[in-house]
């Protein structure tokens, strides 16, 4: 009963929030721009977000194996196109992290280290988009002029690098009550994991690449669909814009960020001094194409169901002693 309301609840927040955007924005303009739709720039930024998943999928392969998981690229490939549905149906991303952990724990890698594999990604991908992010912000806030709206991006840029920072310090903290409670263990655990995995120059190496490249493909990808409308707007504007709005987007209050990506982008783009209309079309069309892969990642998980891959665990200690 819980869990219904709280879909409930997410469901009418995004319903409320894109009701709200639709009533910000000029519908004629909205109408306008849609009548111009280039099928053939939606489909190379279809292309460009599906050939992200194979990037995130060897991203997440590296970390795992780093956490004691061999996992073939095909198995965690599979997996990834999978939670992308499972990001779409259930009430946040959080679900598709969920059904990650689900099924590599299923197919043998462990409930503890799967867990802690899809943490660190998690980790590592919010980690990537805050430092775009915070490299990004003189240039942003030469952009926004509006006094609250600078200090609501500094806000963001400032807290994930704090988090970001509290998260890698915990790894370091010996003070013993953080031992006896389950959730602080565990988290220590994933801090400590974290570190044995940065200590490898290559796998750091690759791990941030991967990551960086994967957010920029996103904005190669809202830049295309701004094409598609034939909206003026240059990939370095997208380059200041998209990234705080995913990751406003990343909070779970929503249906698969329904709702708040589209109100983010539209303010994002009226503080610009950009066509609001034009916040509302990227936004809707990201949603629509991360909609489109997680179908391929249903009709996966339908063909696949009651398979099960084989993998292996190193025999090391397994992460916070769990068997």
């Amino acid at each position: 009963m819980r869990r219904l309301i709280m879909l409930l609840l997410k469901a009418a927040i995004s319903i409320l929030l894109l009701y709200l955007s639709l009533r910000a924005v000029n519908l004629a303009v909205l109408g306008e721009r849609l009548s111009r739709l280039h099928p053939g720039w939606l489909i190379v930024a279809v292309g460009i977000l599906a050939a992200q998943v194979f990037l995130l999928a060897a991203r997440w392969r590296l970390i795992a194996t780093g956490c004691g998981i061999a996992s073939s690229f095909r198995t965690t490939l599979r997996i990834s196109f999978i939670a992308m549905f499972f990001n779409q149906v259930l009430p946040s991303t959080v679900g598709g992290d969920a059904a990650r952990i689900w099924m590599l724990a299923r197919e043998g890698g462990g409930w503890a280290a799967s867990a802690y594999s899809v943490l660190l990604d998690r980790v590592a991908g919010i980690v990537a988009l805050t430092l775009i992010v915070f490299i990004c912000l003189p240039w942003t806030l030469t952009l926004v002029q509006d006094p609250v709206a600078r200090i609501v991006l500094i806000l963001i840029g400032g807290s994930a690098i704090a988090g970001s920072f509290v998260f890698l310090a915990i790894g370091h903290i010996r003070w013993k009550p953080l031992m006896h409670w389950a959730p602080t263990r565990h988290l220590v655990e994933v801090s400590r994991t974290g570190w044995r995995i940065c200590g490898s120059w290559r796998d750091l190496t690759a791990i941030g690449t991967m990551s960086f490249t994967v957010h920029l493909m996103t904005i190669l990808a809202a830049w295309c669909m701004m094409q598609s409308v034939s909206a003026m707007t240059s990939f370095a504007l997208l380059l200041y814009l998209v990234p705080p709005v995913i990751l406003i987007a990343t909070v779970p209050v929503s249906i698969a960020g329904w709702g708040v990506r589209e109100g983010s982008m539209i303010v994002a783009f009226a503080y610009a001094g950009l066509p609001q209309s034009d916040g509302l079309v990227v936004s809707v069309l990201i949603g629509l194409t991360f909609f489109a892969i997680g179908a391929i990642g249903g009709v996966i998980w339908i063909l696949n169901s009651g398979r099960r891959s084989t993998m292996t665990v190193s025999t090391g200690p397994a992460p916070g002693g769990a068997p």
